[in-house]
């Protein structure tokens, strides 16, 4: 019997599993390919001593030399695999060809998310070797990481979620990139590392669940929004009187980079919610589909009407997209004179 024992470069040497190290002390020979091999330390302070022996380089001899090993021991036999997660498929292959029975021991197991933990040098080592990487700035990366995004939710929207797979490790290389590019500033110049990023993230969770992480007891998503609202205005009232922020407003957290369309319908919604009605020009002169009660507004209607009103703008020479940004900032500005006014109260938003 052999067996494949696997390690994990993620794992410090000698955590492994109470199942690998009873095959360690049972085996008769334990063998490794080098002695570079990073269990080995941790194993010879432990009373099991590996043998290092010379193995071919390709996956045939190498199944060749270990069946004669297997063949000439007394008993079992555990050779410590290259760490990986997986065996050579080729040497498993040629194991079985030579009639030696093998099982594949995972010796250790990595905790969800270890594997992030390889992205984090080979960033730092794109950073400093490549020159393309050196001399990307924030304000160069922001084209990408909007494309990225763009295409992550293609991927949704065709039900392709296979590729989706790589549309989120593409966005997550934009958070990487930044990330690795704020770390050169020092943290007494606003920079911020990799692991700040996630700490800041790990807290807000924390913070905007108190019905997972604290006491609150919610019984449907409209409590959780209502909860969140509540939190993320104590957030800004505490920010404003700390000198940190300015006077609160309804808007906060809109991002006015999002497409002009989205960044409409958010705006609307924040309006609805403090209660401001539509400024002249935007609801009651509406003439779009449903506005007359020819026929119930549907998706499908609504984006023929929307595409036919991009076509009306194109053929007057106007840039759609430039002017409803155009229209949704004035409704932004008036939103906040009422809020200067105080005809609205800053709420809450998500």
């Amino acid at each position: 019997m052999l067996t494949v024992l696997l390690s994990s470069p993620r794992v410090a040497p000698g955590l492994l599993t109470w199942q690998a190290w009873a095959s360690l002390r049972e085996a008769s020979r334990v063998l490794a390919g080098s002695a570079g091999h990073p269990q080995i330390p941790a194993l010879t302070a432990a009373g099991v001593i590996p043998e290092v022996v010379e193995l071919p380089a390709d996956p045939a001899g190498q199944a060749t030399s270990l069946a004669a090993v297997v063949v000439g021991a007394d008993g079992p036999v555990v050779w410590l695999a290259p760490a990986g997660e997986s065996a050579d498929a080729s040497l498993l292959a040629g194991l079985a060809a030579a009639g030696v029975e093998v099982r594949v021991l995972q010796g250790v197991q990595d905790l969800p998310g270890a594997h992030l933990l390889d992205l984090v040098p080979i960033m730092d080592k794109l950073r400093v070797s490549c020159p393309w990487d050196r001399e990307q700035t924030h304000a160069s990366l922001v084209r990408y990481l909007l494309e990225e995004a763009y295409e992550a939710v293609e991927t949704v929207e065709d039900g392709d979620l296979g590729a989706l797979r790589e549309e989120l490790g593409d966005v997550l290389l934009q958070v990487l990139f930044h990330a690795r590019i704020a770390a050169e500033r020092g943290a007494g110049d606003d920079g911020f590392t990799i692991d700040d990023v996630a700490d800041t993230l790990a807290a807000k969770l924390v913070r905007r669940h108190p019905h997972v992480f604290g006491s609150t007891t919610v019984s449907s998503a409209s409590d959780v929004n209502r909860n969140w609202e509540e939190i993320k205005k104590a957030e800004r009232a505490a920010k404003a009187a700390a000198g940190t922020a300015e006077m609160p407003s309804v808007l906060d957290g809109v991002p006015f980079g999002q497409p002009a369309l989205s960044l409409a319908a958010q705006l609307q919604r924040r309006a609805a919610r403090a209660g401001l009605p539509m400024p002249t020009g935007i609801a009651g002169s509406a003439s779009g589909p449903g506005a007359d009660g020819a026929g119930e507004l549907t998706g499908e209607r609504l984006g023929e009407e929307l595409m036919a009103l991009v076509a009306r703008a194109q053929s007057a020479g106007l840039d759609p997209e430039m002017e409803l940004r155009a229209a949704a900032r004035r409704f932004a500005n008036a939103i906040h004179s009422a809020e200067r006014s105080g005809d609205i109260r800053s709420e809450g938003s998500r």
